[in-house]
């Protein structure tokens, strides 16, 4: 299985994606912001990082880029894709995902381990936990803060999209503690905390992020 990890200029993350895709069991594939092709690849991940600098609006430029035209056509039939940190502000940006992320709260750049809920454990990202299961993922955004429109917030609520919510203390004053949503489908997601960043004992707080990269796996095959 080949999981596509683009890369815009300024992503700090890709090689983090890459390896978890690695760990996982699936073959990453490099693919550049800039080019039409896809690879043929089964599922895509939008890394972390800051886009073209962040200029304009996180993730508003990279929204834009040549090969986000194939990752939205590919995503509205069905190809799983998902987007952490400045991934999930591309994906809101591009249109896959409702709502948006802004300047933090408190105005301060946060990082730390981070406690979080799974409360959807059934889309194409999630399916390794059980729902209600708790996770402990880093988190590292200073434009992390999810906002909505009240009737959209009751929208995702009621429609069961909020796939992951922040516990034990709100890192950036997201609305209702969201830290991660997820497409009608279930097949993209968008999540501000950092699980490739906790995959391996040596070098993260828990291995408790690696579920999202295997989910995949069993998505891709039940396709």
């Amino acid at each position: 299985m080949r999981i596509g990890i683009i890369t815009f200029p300024g992503s700090l993350d890709d090689v983090d994606a890459a390896r978890a895709v690695r760990l996982a069991g699936a073959e990453p594939v490099v693919l550049w912001h800039a080019d039409h092709d896809l690879k043929g690849v089964d599922a895509v991940v939008l890394p972390g990082g800051f886009s073209y600098g962040d200029y304009l609006r996180a993730g508003a430029i990279a929204a834009r880029a040549p090969l986000m035209q194939d990752v939205v056509d590919r995503a509205r039939q069905g190809m799983p894709v998902l987007g952490i940190c400045n991934g999930f502000q591309v994906l809101c940006e591009a249109g896959l995902l409702p709502g948006a992320l802004t300047r933090n709260s408190h105005l301060h750049f946060r990082n730390r381990d981070q406690r979080l809920r799974i409360e959807r454990a059934d889309t194409a990202w999630t399916s390794a936990y059980g729902t209600g299961q708790e996770i402990v993922v880093p988190v590292k955004n200073g434009e992390g803060r999810y906002v909505a429109a009240p009737a959209e917030l009751e929208r995702l609520e009621g429609e069961g999209r909020v796939a992951v919510r922040y516990v034990g203390g709100n890192p950036n004053g997201s609305l209702r503690d969201i830290a991660g949503v997820t497409s009608e489908d279930g097949r993209v997601v968008g999540l501000m905390p950092h699980p490739e960043h906790a995959v391996e004992d040596l070098t993260g707080p828990s291995t408790d992020g690696l579920g999202f990269f295997t989910s995949v796996l069993k998505a891709v095959v039940s396709a």
